[in-house]
């Protein structure tokens, strides 16, 4: 056999050895690093309805010139943002 077409099935089974090695290591770690990820309890779709019976609150839509005003404020140096925990309604 020719030396130059062992070497390259050498290499070829290393490669391929070292691809199903690394593929299996992934798939591990993958796997651990997923434990403990559950899905939703409840679809999306259902809405409202499946929320207020759960007692989750609303969502709640902010305008756009509230968020730019709350980020200015924080940047300028005011710690607290325009609607401060006294607006806020306790949960």
């Amino acid at each position: 056999m020719n030396p130059s077409v062992a070497f390259t099935l050498i290499l070829l089974s290393l490669m391929i050895g070292s691809g199903i090695v690394s593929a299996s290591w992934g798939y591990a770690l993958g796997r651990q690093a997923l434990t403990g990820v559950r899905q939703p309890e409840s679809r999306p779709a259902n809405g409202s309805a499946s929320m207020a019976d759960a007692g989750h609150q609303q969502l709640k839509l902010v305008q756009e010139e509230e968020i730019l005003d709350s980020v200015k404020a924080r940047i300028s140096g005011n710690l607290s943002s325009p609607d401060t925990a006294s607006d806020r309604t306790p949960d």
